[in-house]
């Protein structure tokens, strides 16, 4: 059964008309609510009528005068209210394809679901929509809708994800775009495939629909060492690296010029891999592709040097700090910067090479339980372990790989303390775990 409450708030609406956990939402204003869209859109008023079904069966009718976009105040069993959509796609470069056997059933599950696009920021390709399912989102304003566009190229497009009606995603961005829908665009960039001027010409197709489209964000494809039987990719390396990030800055300054922004964005992996300059804090405006590793490194920076005045002087403390391959350099140089301030903070930063998924995989976020357990014995050990917060499943305490932060205190018997991947939080946990001279 849909609709289940699975908690109520204290002190909301819920609650103080009498609805408990276990009763079902039934009906607003008359209408069957299918999913978290109907409720959304149907809660948006003043005077609202409701139905709900009891854990007995019975079926109270409640009138409730409200704010205008105030809820009722509970959480239902499915966050969506429905089932999520899976992928229809077999994109060839499909992170979740290349996963080994034996890891937890929900990280197997692909989903293309515009509803966890609104309400979670997953990003969704807009093919196992119909057209309907597009006036839907128009008629419920559903904004901003994140989008896994790849290439505007159709063929090309229908070739990437294997899929014969993927062809049609720049008519639907121009029908969303006549909406005002707001839109968020990703482009996974497979090396040979959709770079170069097919990057260009996307980016340039895109722009087109601006201000609807706010940001584009061009990651680089990941590539574990599961990949038998699939697409034979190439990597990154400091030359094509060097070269998109060429390409795409001619169009940068070209748009920032017209519009004052760069519109288009490359993940940090770019620059790493070329070993080039990262951009400044304004190129990033207020960070909001950090999802897609966009601006990290940057935050990252920005933080340790805003905060480092806040460092105690008069403490003393020995820290472990994990990172992947990627961001290591930029995690060492934080270290000598807070050390040159106290120099009673020893701080230890340990690179963990990703065998879990292959030493294609870079990026700390990747990084399982495992390969921090059999590689951090190389390492010295403080008497913290400093991990980043984007490790662990979205708010749980566990790993890809379903070990717990519970199972390396155990293993080490050393406290876990989890950071912000941002930075912002790291001086003040050193303060607090740093003991006073």
């Amino acid at each position: 059964m849909k609709n289940i409450i699975s908690k109520v708030l204290p002190n909301g609406l819920g609650e103080e008309v009498g609805i408990e956990v276990g009763d079902i939402l039934l009906t607003i204003n008359g209408e069957e609510i299918k999913d978290i869209l109907d409720y959304k859109f149907l809660m948006a008023d003043e005077y609202i009528n409701i139905e709900i079904q009891k854990t007995d069966g019975e079926i109270w009718e409640i009138e409730i005068e409200k704010d205008y976009e105030e809820g009722l105040g509970v959480e239902f069993q499915k966050s969506i209210m429905d089932e999520a959509k899976s992928c229809h796609n077999k994109c060839i470069f499909c992170f979740i394809d290349q996963l080994p056997k034996g890891m937890r059933e929900s990280l197997y599950f692909k989903d293309d679901d515009s509803r966890l696009s609104f309400l979670q920021g997953n990003f969704v390709t807009l093919t196992n929509m119909k057209d309907e399912d597009i006036d839907r989102i128009i008629k419920y304003r559903i904004s901003p809708i994140n989008v896994s566009v790849h290439t505007t190229n159709p063929e090309l497009r229908k070739q990437m994800l294997n899929n014969r009606f993927a062809g049609d995603i720049y008519e639907r961005l121009i029908k969303l775009s006549k909406a005002s829908i707001s839109i968020n665009c990703q482009v996974v960039l497979c090396p040979g495939i959709n770079d170069g001027e097919e990057l260009i010409k996307t980016v340039e197709d895109l722009y087109k629909l601006y201000p609807s489209i706010e940001n584009v964000a061009v990651v680089p494809v990941g590539i574990t060492k599961y990949r038998e039987g699939l697409f034979n990719f190439k990597l990154f390396d400091k030359e094509s690296a060097s070269r998109e990030i060429e390409n795409i800055k001619a169009l940068q300054d070209k748009y920032i010029k017209e519009i004052g922004i760069p519109f288009v964005r490359l993940s940090d992996e770019f620059y790493v891999t070329a070993g080039a300059k990262i951009p400044a804090s304004e190129f990033y405006e207020d960070f909001n592709q950090l999802e897609d590793g966009v601006g990290m490194i940057r935050i990252f920076r920005d933080n340790i040097d805003k905060d480092l005045e806040r460092l105690a002087r008069n403490k003393r403390g020995k820290f472990t700090m994990i990172t992947g391959k990627s961001a290591y350099e930029e995690v060492f140089a934080a270290s000598k910067k807070i050390e040159n301030v106290n120099n009673k903070i020893e701080i230890y930063v340990a690179k963990i090479i990703n065998n879990f998924f292959g030493d294609t995989i870079t990026v700390a976020g990747l990084i399982t339980g495992k390969d921090i357990m059999e590689q951090l014995e190389k390492h010295q050990v403080g008497d913290y372990i400093i991990i980043p917060k984007n490790m662990l499943r979205s708010g749980d305490t566990v790993f890809l790989d379903d070990i717990t932060i519970e199972d390396l205190e155990k293993h080490y018997d050393k406290k876990i303390i989890v950071c912000e991947y941002t930075g912002e939080d790291l001086i003040e946990l050193i303060n607090k775990y740093s003991k006073e001279e």
